[in-house]
């Protein structure tokens, strides 16, 4: 391996959040999303269903769909990033896609997905305390 790879590793390793749920296409999630308002500093929840999925290590993303006073907003956040604060799967559905795109040109109750009824994982928070592999290899 290179020293550039040697780097980028490095950094990429303290960017990681290693006790994430497992998010599923068709989740309906509750995000805490870190807002910066001139010195004052928040955080918003986002709530929606996951419609896509794209897992690339660090890069990986989740694109969440939500209908807002008639609008459908959709919104891509990096798992990985600073500014996700939480995240809690509050409901799962039973998909046969993994792109759910077509609920783009759906409304009303066409945008319903089945549920499906399975033990839900624990909520995440940036308070939680994160074991990293590199705390596991020093006892």
């Amino acid at each position: 391996m290179t020293k550039l790879h040697e780097v980028v590793e490095s950094i990429q390793s303290g960017q990681f959040k290693y006790n994430l749920p497992e998010i599923c296409v068709g989740d309906l999630v509750r995000l805490g999303v870190s807002i910066q308002e001139g010195t004052k500093q928040r955080v918003q929840p986002f709530e929606g269903t996951v419609i896509a999925r794209h897992q690339a290590g660090l890069n990986s993303s989740i694109t969440v769909r939500k209908t807002l006073q008639g609008v459908g907003v959709e919104r891509v956040f990096p798992l990985h990033a600073p500014c996700i604060t939480s995240l809690q799967v509050l409901r799962r559905a039973q998909v046969s896609r993994s792109k759910l795109y077509y609920l783009r040109e759906r409304t009303g109750k066409a945008t319903r997905l089945k549920e499906k009824f399975e033990t839900l994982p624990n909520p995440w928070s940036i308070q939680d305390i994160a074991i990293l592999p590199t705390d596991l290899k020093s006892n």
